[in-house]
């Protein structure tokens, strides 16, 4: 789901979009650091990425890549873990925040369309329906075991810490490896698994 296809079907919608889209991404930077903080890393408070500036944590790339495909990324926020404790339980908390910030926006959005049981098509339930779309999306596609991606440190979380090093030594390539599989569509099938996941996670949330 790219923005700029919402541009030019619907400009007002992506005018009231914008914002809160481009928030989601920096709610998911947030949470890490957030969370890191509360498990006894302070890097991230220290070097003011603690904050909803957008200009702290936008990146280029991953705005733009949120603009074409729908999901993106901003800055990595920068984490100690060796001042994160307990540090394997550490990790997978951290790496998760972002995520599940993402899912509680969705959520959100899901439960307001729900509550007040907008028209279809109407201004309110596009925006609401958007912000609920570009959050499972970004969710899901952080939850792709790939390092980067959120996904990837949690599942280091769960592995010894020698095939930790080994995983993590992937971290430089899988930038190009993710751009390389978008670009082939191989990572679609993945996305949607991993969206239908969030979207049972949340349905039964608000059943």
């Amino acid at each position: 789901m790219g923005l700029l296809k919402l541009l030019l079907a619907d400009p007002l919608t992506f005018l009231l979009l914008a914002i809160p889209l481009l928030y989601s991404i920096i709610v998911h930077e947030l949470a890490h650091g957030w969370v890191a903080w509360r498990l006894g890393d302070p890097t991230a408070k220290y070097r003011g990425r603690l904050t909803l500036n957008p200009l702290i944590h936008l990146d280029p790339i991953g705005t733009a890549m949120l603009f074409f495909f729908g999901f993106g990324w901003a800055k990595p926020v920068p984490v100690n873990l060796q001042l994160v404790s307990p540090r394997r339980l550490g990790l997978i908390l951290v790496s998760a925040a972002g995520i599940i910030a993402n899912m509680i926006v969705a959520t959100m959005a899901i439960f307001l369309l729900r509550l007040y049981g907008l028209a279809p098509g109407s201004t309110a339930a596009t925006f609401l329906y958007y912000l609920a779309q570009i959050n499972i999306m970004l969710a899901a596609f952080n939850l792709i075991p790939i390092p980067p991606l959120d996904g990837s440190k949690i599942v280091m979380g769960f592995l010894p810490e020698r095939m930790q090093v080994v995983f993590s030594r992937l971290e430089p390539f899988g930038f190009f490896v993710i751009i390389g599989l978008l670009y082939l569509g191989a990572l679609e099938p993945v996305i949607r698994f991993f969206r239908a996941v969030i979207l049972l996670v949340i349905g039964l949330f608000l059943s």
